[in-house]
């Protein structure tokens, strides 16, 4: 069996693959060289709108006559500034969005779903649950009071039943004892 050449796939050898062909990426450098020429035509731009809004403002104060005829020029500029067609919706500064994170607003109110409300109040309301029973201030926690209550009674009558009874069979050894030294130290003389 011939070896396979790689130059050679299953497509016939007049079709060429064409798949990243037109590719062409960007280094971070030119990036941030095409970032720093924006910001510079910007301020530059700014400037010479400072500059002009100035002269205008200038030139309304010195008369007013002339502002009605002054509004149409300045009228003219603003259209002139304002892009036409799909350029003003596009942003003059064109940037990844990947390349620096969003800050999150955090001061606006999260609204939660359905499943997530009900189970934030399902959490709720058991540790309230929880807390009235703690307490006893429910039936149930009640009747458990009451029933632990004469538990303990019934242990403690027991625990002194069985005092009282080991007390009983101390005293009757002891009596045991009595007479069996006494019945040894008879029998002894």
């Amino acid at each position: 069996m011939p070896p396979i050449d790689s130059s050679k796939s299953r497509r016939s050898s007049n079709k060429p693959n064409k798949k990243g062909k037109n590719r062409a990426f960007s280094s971070p450098e030119e990036i941030e060289a095409q970032l720093e020429e924006l910001k510079l035509k910007e301020a530059e731009d700014e400037e010479t709108s400072s500059d002009d809004e100035e002269s205008s403002s200038d030139d309304e104060k010195s008369t007013s006559d002339d502002s009605n005829s002054g509004d149409s020029s300045d009228e003219e500029e603003e259209s002139e500034k304002k892009a036409k067609g799909v350029s003003s919706l596009i942003a003059d500064e064109i940037e990844n969005p990947n390349r620096f994170p969003k800050k999150l607003d955090t001061s606006e109110k999260v609204e939660l779903t359905r499943r997530e409300r009900e189970e934030l109040e399902r959490q709720r309301k058991l540790q309230e649950r929880d807390r009235l029973i703690a307490e006893g201030k429910t039936e149930e926690s009640k009747a458990d009071l009451e029933r632990l209550a004469l538990i303990r009674a019934r242990r403690e009558q027991e625990a002194a039943k069985r005092k009282e009874e080991q007390n009983r069979k101390a005293a009757e050894a002891a009596a045991n004892k009595k007479t069996a030294a006494r019945v040894a130290s008879t029998t002894k003389k």
